[in-house]
């Protein structure tokens, strides 16, 4: 019988995941191999009948400028007691399958590896090649490289917060918009400041001061007001997801918002859209000042996940998909494939990037200080300095407690 490979994908979609998968396949099957896309992620493997796919070259060839996964994806993670009773060894077995390959974040990537202990165990060595990706662009590669798709899903999200942005003007409207990040503001900073938004609120900002309701709200109404003193009644604030994830409980039920909650009596922030929840609570505090603008709410999220990639992104996806093969040659195993800004490929290896305590690879944080992010912040958003507390007085009478710097605790340069 031949010698196979077998693909899954794991977790959330993003640009790119056709172009790996029949990147994978074009190269794999040119070398005589059997190519499996296993549906439903790890799912299959614990299952007695896998749904898998055999691929050729018309659907490869078919699939990899599309956006989406041909292969359905899941964010199922195996327990213990699935691998001690429901992992299916003869799948391997019968479709003599010599390597893993995995596309997703950090979970997809440990599980990947516990599979290959697991089969190890077992006495059928497999390897396993993990491909990286998230939207999120939070996984530690070197050099500053981006993870596949985050360049694409910032391209189509820059292309709704123009459009949006345009909306501001014409009705003399603002807009919340929200973009996805639940531990890193990549995606919201790249938005912003793409768009010259007026104020980005990430995470990361807070890193000198605890993050609360009230000084996100302040950070808001900074820019609003900054834009009055300058004749412009219109504009846009973007925030990332993760802003309101590190919110603590009671943060979230001093806003006044109605939320529903799990078993263990948190707020269920996944059910809502963080826009609507920015915008219910900004709403609530332009009242108290007495400030008449109307906000709008733009959730910026599911509608870029699957779009079809940006010619980065296939150029990209296709070296890391070729870049399997080339590992896995090489003999490679336990490890992602990496290719950085020359084209150059290599192996990165779990346990180099995991917490040796917790075994997690720790998010890729926006470099606040960087210059990347403090030419932003300095250049492109509006907000009140001292030299603006007298005029701004006609809309607050305390100034001084919307400066951005204070709010921040950041010190001036």
């Amino acid at each position: 019988m031949k010698e196979s490979i077998v693909i899954l994908a794991g977790g959330g979609p993003a640009p790119g995941i056709n172009t790996v998968e029949g990147t994978i396949a074009k190269a794999f099957m040119a070398e005589g191999y059997r190519v499996l896309g296993l549906h439903g992620g790890y799912s299959g493997i614990f299952s007695a009948s896998p749904n898998f796919i055999e691929f050729n070259f018309a659907l490869a060839d078919a699939i990899f400028n599309r956006g989406g996964s041909y292969l359905q994806m899941s964010r199922y993670k195996p327990t213990q007691e699935d691998f001690d009773r429901y992992f299916n060894l003869k799948f391997f077995q019968d479709n003599n399958i010599r390597l893993l390959v995995t596309i997703g974040g950090d979970d997809t990537a440990s599980t990947a590896n516990r599979i290959g202990k697991f089969l190890r165990e077992k006495h059928y060595p497999v390897q396993n090649i993990h491909v990286p990706k998230t939207i999120d662009n939070d996984l530690p590669l070197p050099m500053n490289a981006p993870t596949f798709g985050y360049n694409s899903a910032k391209a189509e999200g820059t292309r709704i917060a123009t459009t949006v942005y345009e909306d501001a003007r014409t009705s003399g409207n603002w807009f919340i918009v929200s973009a996805m990040g639940r531990s890193a503001g990549h995606l919201a900073m790249g938005i912003g400041a793409s768009c010259h938004y007026p104020m980005i609120i990430i995470p990361e900002m807070f890193n000198k001061t605890e993050i609360t309701v009230d000084k996100i709200l302040r950070l808001s109404i900074s820019a609003i007001i900054k834009r009055r003193l300058r004749g412009i009644a219109y504009g846009g604030i973007i925030v990332s997801e993760g802003v309101f994830h590190m919110l603590s409980d009671e943060q979230l039920k001093e806003t006044g918002i109605k939320f529903t909650y799990d078993d263990h009596g948190h707020p269920e922030l996944g059910k809502i859209s963080k826009a609507q929840l920015f915008n219910d609570m900004l709403e609530i505090k332009l009242k108290e000042l007495g400030l008449k603008i109307k906000t709008r709410p733009v959730e910026i999220g599911y509608d870029i996940r699957c779009q079809q990639p940006i010619a980065y992104d296939l150029f990209y996806c296709s070296q890391l998909g070729a870049g399997v093969y080339e590992l896995f040659k090489k003999g490679e195993t336990g490890c992602m494939v990496f290719v950085d800004q020359i084209g150059t490929i290599r192996p990165l290896y779990l346990e180099d990037l995991q917490d040796p305590e917790t075994g997690k690879i720790p998010p890729r944080l926006v470099d606040i200080d960087g210059d990347q992010a403090q030419v932003v912040y300095k250049h492109l958003l509006n907000y009140i300095t001292p030299r603006d507390y007298e005029g701004a007085r006609q809309y607050v009478p305390n100034p001084e407690d919307y400066d951005f710097y204070k709010i921040l605790n950041w010190e001036r340069d």
